[in-house]
């Protein structure tokens, strides 16, 4: 599909400079268009190289969190829920594992470990799937959980946040675990309905009902702010949370006997060469996005959709954060590039900016998931997962502006 998605935009940019230049008679259009290819590859290495510091910080602390046993004791807490919303599924057999260290592991933002315990678990799931080319209920409802996955510590996106130039990276903390606990809520309430999974056991309750109420009195507290209060102490929240969490890890890891130096090291070297895999991707969809834009494409679809939100009387800033949104559903290399674009069309610490983060760190790519967990275990018919997964994408990003306008105005 990304092939599909990046053929396109430069397909359309192309068209969209030959239509300017033939209705104006005007071919300055291709000098920009040649500028913006050129700038866009030297924009995606500096920030690539940028982000190694931030990423090896990073991927350091995570490994610490690893093997100090975070990601099983957080998978040893989701157990009750896990066999409430799995019931098909024996008590005890390994898929219950599986699935809660995988969803432990993308609560943690430990993507590397997520993926391979998520294909994992997807492969037990087969074995109790009696139809091998349909997806089950709890297949689909896992893949669900895995596309609206709440993320505790969106360390990519603050990561990001720092490399474009924010004077706070951390301030969308609080609002991405506002946006994507409603998108991950979303999207098991609509499948469990689907199922006809019993939503009102007790167990399901707490658990839900705990968190719920946890998310609604945060978002409660913040509300009642005024809006530069609301910031700051959203800041310090973020800041404290960030640091809790990593002295947490440490002290765990150390109580248990790790060499945490050790695992620090083995965790940053991986950072590095993340930040250097990331440049021939980053590149290859900031050229693209580049040449849509400086055709003109990019900025006469966006000003369509914000003149028909003008006209109906409402603001109209959100509109800039559209085409990640998009994006994010298709192709989370694509929605991160978009991300960066518009954090320098806008600043990193502009409106648009922050909402952008939001929507980055509040969702995962649906289609990416759809086709890596399925085709994994060759299932073909994926039934309701994929409109249940773009429903959860859609909720998200209507929370995303929402929590936006709330904290940033």
């Amino acid at each position: 599909m990304l092939n599909f998605i990046w053929a396109g935009f430069i397909v359309t940019a192309l068209f969209a400079a030959c239509w300017q230049a033939i209705a104006t008679g005007d071919g300055a259009v291709f000098g920009v268009m040649t500028k913006a290819m050129f700038d866009s590859a030297k924009t995606g290495f500096e920030i690539s190289i940028g982000l190694t510091g931030v990423m090896t910080l990073w991927l350091g602390i995570m490994q610490i969190a690893e093997r100090g046993g975070f990601i099983q004791l957080l998978s040893r807490a989701l157990a009750p829920l896990f066999s409430r919303l799995f019931p098909e599924i024996p008590a005890g057999h390994p898929a219950l594992g599986s699935m809660s260290m995988n969803i432990a592991a993308n609560a943690l933002g430990l993507d590397n470990a997520a993926t391979p315990l998520g294909l994992k678990a997807m492969q037990e799931l087969q074995e109790l799937n009696p139809v091998k080319n349909t997806a089950s209920n709890a297949q689909i409802l896992f893949l669900v959980i895995n596309t609206a996955s709440v993320t505790l510590f969106p360390v990519t996106v603050f990561a990001y946040r720092a490399q474009m130039g924010a004077a706070n990276p951390t301030d969308v903390f609080i609002p991405i675990l506002l946006a994507t606990y409603v998108s991950t809520l979303s999207g098991i309430v609509l499948t469990a309905l689907i199922q006809r999974l019993k939503l009102f056991d007790p167990v399901v309750l707490a658990y839900l009902g705990g968190l719920s109420a946890l998310v609604a009195l945060a978002g409660w507290w913040f509300l009642q702010l005024p809006p530069a209060q609301m910031q700051q102490q959203s800041a310090l929240v973020s800041n404290l949370a960030l640091l809790g969490m990593i002295g947490t890890f440490i002290v765990g890891a150390l109580l248990k006997k790790v060499d945490v130096y050790e695992a620090f090291i083995d965790g940053a070297k991986e950072g590095f060469h993340t930040s250097v895999r990331i440049i021939p991707y980053l590149v290859a969809m900031l050229l693209a996005i580049a040449l849509l834009r400086a055709s003109g494409a990019l900025e006469l679809a966006i000003g369509a959709i914000r003149s028909l939100v003008n006209g109906a009387g409402f603001d109209a800033r959100w509109v800039d954060g559209l085409p990640t949104g998009i994006m994010k559903t298709l192709s989370g290399g694509g929605a991160k590039a978009m991300m960066l674009d518009s954090m320098q069309q806008h600043g990193a610490d502009s409106f648009v900016g922050r909402l952008v983060s939001v929507i980055q760190g509040s969702s995962e790519t649906t289609f990416y998931v759809l086709a890596v967990y399925f085709g994994s275990v060759g299932i073909k018919r994926t039934r309701y997962a994929a409109g249940c997964g773009l429903f959860a994408d859609v909720v998200g990003f209507a929370a995303a502006v929402a929590v936006c306008y709330a904290f940033f105005g």
